[in-house]
């Protein structure tokens, strides 16, 4: 195999709402953290021990629009992407890395009525439908003539 593979699949909790950022051009950035879990049994005490890993996941543009406008803090949610690691200065002049998950493509994964239930616990009359998939940024073709219906 002579190319390279940058790939990452994730199912987790979200543990924050999302953070939006728009810019000037129009478009705009989601940020929000992921939590995933790794169960096991401790041999040697027969504990069971949870570890979990957090991701911090960034969507763009109108993806972006979808998370915030349906998602929220305890949703469960597919998330596909690829790494990046962006390397910036704090306060005192050092440099600072931090990984992303750029995300690409995503699922959710709580059912309707946990989402309602989420929601009915933040704002009694808001109600959060399900949407499986991000939309493609190609642009939606308006001429139906090939369609068997």
């Amino acid at each position: 195999m002579s190319g390279t593979l940058n790939k990452v699949m994730l199912i987790g909790y979200l543990g924050d709402e999302i953070k939006m950022h728009y810019f000037e051009g129009g478009g705009c950035i989601g940020r929000f953290p992921l939590a995933t879990n790794e169960t096991y049994t401790n041999k040697q005490t027969n504990e069971r021990v949870t570890n979990t890993e957090w991701h911090n996941i960034v969507v763009r543009n109108k993806a972006a629009e979808i998370c915030e406008k349906y998602l929220s803090k305890g949703d469960k949610v597919y998330i596909e992407g690829r790494l990046k690691t962006r390397k910036w200065q704090d306060d005192k002049g050092n440099d600072r890395y931090s990984t992303e998950i750029q995300c690409t493509d995503f699922t959710f994964l709580s059912t309707k009525k946990e989402s309602e239930n989420n929601a009915s616990s933040n704002n009694p009359t808001a109600q959060n439908p399900i949407v499986t998939q991000q939309p493609s940024n190609e642009p939606i073709e308006s001429d139906n003539d090939d369609l068997p219906f």
